[in-house]
């Protein structure tokens, strides 16, 4: 695995007046040297962390050597959101979750690419809950983004996505063994009904009356108990109900309009969590004020989590923002 590196911020101020003496921020980086290439920026999901592609990567199919986002020739650097128990020390978890919003988090990622001394950056990339602090990200500092491309997410909190948080959030904090019981109910919400039926067909295990999708779900259970802490799975899933970029701003397309980078809307059109209808909105009012703004769509019977999965499809939709030749002239600053 390529080294953890650790940011050390101080006396960091939260969105909702609360500051925290310490935050630790830590990072990978893969591909070219900081300053001889174009940035980066991959966001995780929920469950995710900074290892996008290398042994254990996350998105090998699509970062790496000679993949769409080609470490040949960019600089890819992906953060963990604070809390999210990556770097294994316990003492970095974060017990008050509730103080934490999407819009502090985004902040915490650009003071550590200042801290690199990067201020500038060729794309910032993410799904579900990353894309959704790539939106943030954006909304904070406009003029720094050349491609802000939020996949399988959504600017704001719908009243669907706030209810399933909420869901998740009294399974965590109620349930007996809250992470594998959670993750049961998540991942029905990150498939379809269509996708779990296809796989299974009812098929039960030799000899015993346990169906094998109970096996699955319970094996996805024990999976993220074994790696994800509680209080990590707390903060995550609350985040997503604080996703709102105009939140104390004011509208949607006011703030949209400030954002000089290319927007690169990806959809999922089974997803049942962030729904495409949803995104198609969001294209439709970008597009009204805003040229370069595009909406992308990837087919699948797997919902939410195809972006997991289409790796195919979506290395298509992104290869003609990543492809290396556009990028020939690139000075470092």
């Amino acid at each position: 695995m390529k080294k953890l590196e650790k940011i050390d911020l101080f006396n960091v101020v939260l969105e909702s007046g609360k500051q925290r003496p310490y935050v630790p921020l830590f990072y990978q980086t893969f591909g070219q040297p900081i300053g001889s290439a174009p940035i980066v920026v991959v966001n995780h999901a929920l469950t995710g962390n900074s290892n996008v592609t290398g042994e254990n990567g996350w998105w090998n199919e699509l970062i790496g050597e000679t993949k769409t986002i080609d470490t040949d020739y960019f600089t890819v650097i992906a953060f963990n959101i604070p809390g999210n128990g990556y770097d294994n020390n316990f003492g970095n978890l974060i017990s008050n979750y509730k103080d934490f919003t999407i819009r502090d988090v985004a902040r915490i990622f650009w003071e550590g690419l200042l801290y690199l001394n990067i201020t500038d950056v060729f794309a910032v990339i993410g799904g579900s809950l990353g894309g959704a602090v790539a939106w943030e990200m954006a909304a904070l500092l406009p003029n720094r983004i050349q491609n802000l491309i939020p996949i399988a997410t959504d600017w704001k909190a719908t009243d669907w996505v706030i209810a399933n948080v909420l869901i998740q959030d009294q399974i965590l904090n109620n349930s007996d063994d809250p992470i594998a019981d959670a993750r049961l109910h998540a991942m029905l919400l990150y498939r379809t009904p269509q996708s779990i039926n296809q796989r299974f067909q009812r098929s039960k295990f030799l000899d015993s009356s346990v169906f094998q999708i109970e096996n699955w779900l319970a094996n996805h259970g024990i999976k993220l108990k074994n790696r994800f802490r509680l209080s990590a799975y707390k903060l995550m899933n609350h985040l997503l109900k604080t996703n709102d970029i105009t939140r104390n701003r004011g509208d949607f397309s006011t703030i949209v309009k400030t954002i000089k980078a290319s927007i690169h809307i990806v959809a999922v059109n089974t997803d049942y969590f962030f729904i495409p209808e949803e995104n198609k909105a969001t294209f439709e009012l970008a597009k009204a004020v805003k040229e370069n703004v595009s909406y992308h769509e990837i087919t699948s019977i797997h919902g939410h989590d195809a972006f997991l999965i289409e790796y195919q499809q979506l290395a298509q939709i992104l290869e003609p923002i990543f492809n290396p030749q556009k990028q020939q002239n690139y000075v470092s600053a």
